[in-house]
């Protein structure tokens, strides 16, 4: 067995083994095979596709590449959330203390942001004193305890994925379908959960643009879920316009508490909800309607609240600032972008939003960026309000005025004002699980 003949077998279209896949990934993490052979497979790949078949083998192949999470000591059903990125996602800090509020464990390793999308972990880490970095067996103390726990992830998890990332990041390989989804579920086997689901960001802030596309990327991702015997379903989600009314990370913890406490805005609650009675369907707790009551009831009963104060207490956060928002550190500086006319918002540009955020210091461009918790965007208006000449549309903040500069100017990008009012902004496109497709 040799790269050679495993590039030519792929670039003729042909299916490759198992053990074809092993000795490319082993080789690969061991440092005998070498980056341009492994580029050569992978444009092979982006160029001839997998089967699902395949796919399924690669995805176990870099599961077992590194460190696998053991959390058998954890009772009940342990359910993981993965969303494929956008600009005001704030879901998990809802979703999680939603799904242990009803009884399920809610474990999940998160990432940080990078470009114009959130991370988790940024968000969390505007919390005084919250600590990301737990050690596995304080991962599982904090589950056993609150239902919950939130840490970033290590790097040692599904470490291929981490080594094959990097080089389809400079070798044009990345919008591969089955390239993405081994990525994503080699990180999602190795968690050591029982099932994950999806959100499968679709629209100009998502990295899936097209409905299609992320149909086809949902639907691989369950299949080898399937494959796997790893329950997976999928919900796919609108990122035309940012979710929610804030974007930046200690704006967007205290939107979560607001969902939480009973409030927030409309289209946050609804994919929260959503997603959260997807996780509960997953762990067997009901109907999609029977657990999205459940859901409703978590949060209208204040239970869900309380195990977000709970998990954050454990892992040292100041639990002062989810009781009273204004007691996150503030921005220095700040400035409103009104209105330049009367008629209807009739963009609202979620990617364009996410990088003026990063303008303002709120994100980072490359993974060594500070980042400040304090920055970011509050919406007034969102996609189809009226508006009226002179009103707010947006508050931007940041340390300096140099950076509310530049970000107003980019801002003024992100969105237009109409005379007629938009088609309503579909939330939900449906969910995909092993039986096929749902509207939801």
């Amino acid at each position: 067995m040799n790269m050679y003949d495993i590039i030519t077998k792929k670039k003729h279209g042909s299916e490759l083994t198992a053990d074809e896949l092993s000795y490319i990934i082993d080789g690969y993490v061991a440092g005998e095979i070498p980056d341009y052979q492994v580029a050569a497979l992978l444009m092979a790949i982006c160029l001839r596709g997998m089967t699902i078949a395949e796919t399924t083998a690669l995805t176990k192949i870099m599961a077992a590449s590194g460190d696998r999470v053991d959390l058998s000591a954890i009772v009940g059903h342990k359910i993981d959330k993965h969303s494929t990125g956008g600009v005001g996602d704030k879901t998990t800090l809802i979703v999680s203390p939603i799904v242990a509020a009803c009884g399920c464990k809610a474990p999940k390793m998160s990432g940080r942001g990078l470009g114009h999308t959130g991370g988790t972990i940024d968000k969390l880490e505007s919390i005084p004193g919250f600590r990301t970095n737990l050690s596995q067996d304080e991962f599982i103390a904090v589950v056993k305890e609150c239902g919950l726990s939130l840490i970033a992830q290590t790097g040692t998890l599904a470490h291929a994925d981490k080594l094959l990332y990097a080089l389809r990041d400079v070798t044009a390989t990345v919008d591969s379908i089955p390239l993405i989804a081994s990525s994503i579920m080699s990180k999602k086997l190795a968690s050591g959960a029982d099932a994950v689901l999806l959100d499968v960001k679709v629209g100009h802030g998502a990295f899936m643009k097209t409905l299609e596309d992320a149909c086809a990327l949902a639907e691989t991702m369950v299949a080898i879920g399937k494959t796997a015997d790893f329950p997976t379903a999928a919900l796919l989600t609108n990122m035309d316009a940012p979710l929610g009314c804030a974007v930046g990370n200690s704006l967007e913890v205290a939107e979560a508490v607001s969902v939480l406490r009973g409030a927030g805005s409309d289209d946050l609650r609804t994919v929260s909800l959503a997603l959260a009675a997807g996780m509960l369907q997953l762990a067997g707790q009901g109907t999609f309607a029977e657990c999205h009551a459940r859901a409703e009831q978590a949060i209208a009963s204040g239970a869900a609240f309380d195990a977000l104060v709970r998990m954050t207490a454990a892992q040292g956060g100041d639990i002062s600032v989810l009781h009273d928002v204004a007691n996150f550190p503030q921005a220095h500086m700040q400035r409103t972008i009104t209105a330049d006319a009367d008629g209807y918002l009739t963009r609202l540009d979620a990617e364009t939003v996410g990088r003026t955020a990063v303008l303002l210091g709120a994100g980072r461009m490359t993974k060594e960026s500070a980042i400040n918790h304090a920055a970011g965007i509050i919406l007034h208006k969102k996609y189809g309000d009226t508006v009226t000449e002179g009103a707010p549309l947006a508050t931007l903040y940041a340390e300096s005025e140099e950076q509310i500069a530049a970000g107003a100017e980019r801002f003024r990008a992100a969105f237009e004002i109409g005379s007629a009012a938009p088609a309503p902004m579909k939330l939900i496109y449906g969910a995909v699980d092993a039986e096929g497709w749902h509207e939801r």
